[in-house]
């Protein structure tokens, strides 16, 4: 009991000397995000293979890819990519497109960029890409060629068909 009393009678003293001294040494906490985030698990960010396509930029007429920058509109599909001819929305044709009638494997989904805005895709040209197994989604540039990235990093089979961000019509 002895014990127990003398420890309880040196707590308070204790308390109030481990409050007046600093560690010499700052501690810094570690970051939640660090250590919760999905996105530092996965590393979309370090240790990308040479060949395999990422968007770093855009522009209003062209997109920086892998350190390099392209004018115009640029079809990717999985790691390779080419110019791409249609200027605007209504350039964007089922003959444009009919590549992936050819390319195999066929992506899982079509990412189409429609410039700073996101516009309508024409019925014909959704029911084409139906037709070839893919899915469509259309979104404005900016957000195509990120989309673009995460999807081909997971992994997958992804193709992207993108207009400059400066497109408006």
């Amino acid at each position: 009991m002895a014990v127990r009393q003398k420890a309880v009678a040196t707590l308070p003293t204790l308390m109030r000397a481990l409050r007046k001294e600093s560690p010499s040494i700052p501690q810094r906490l570690p970051s939640l995000r660090r250590g919760f985030s999905l996105y530092d698990q996965v590393n979309l960010i370090d240790n990308i293979p040479d060949d395999q396509l990422r968007f770093q930029g855009y522009t209003d007429s062209g997109f920086t890819v892998n350190g390099v920058e392209y004018e115009g509109s640029l079809l990717c599909v999985g790691n390779l990519m080419l110019s791409w001819s249609p200027r605007k929305m209504s350039d964007i044709t089922i003959d444009s497109l009919s590549i992936f009638q050819a390319v195999r494997p066929i992506p899982e989904i079509l990412i189409v960029g429609t410039g700073r805005y996101i516009q309508p895709i024409d019925p014909e040209i959704r029911k084409f890409i139906r037709s070839t197994g893919m899915k469509l989604e259309a979104i404005d540039s900016r957000n195509a060629s990120s989309t673009y990235n995460i999807l081909n990093e997971e992994g997958r089979i992804v193709a992207a068909a993108l207009l400059p961000y400066g497109v408006d019509s």
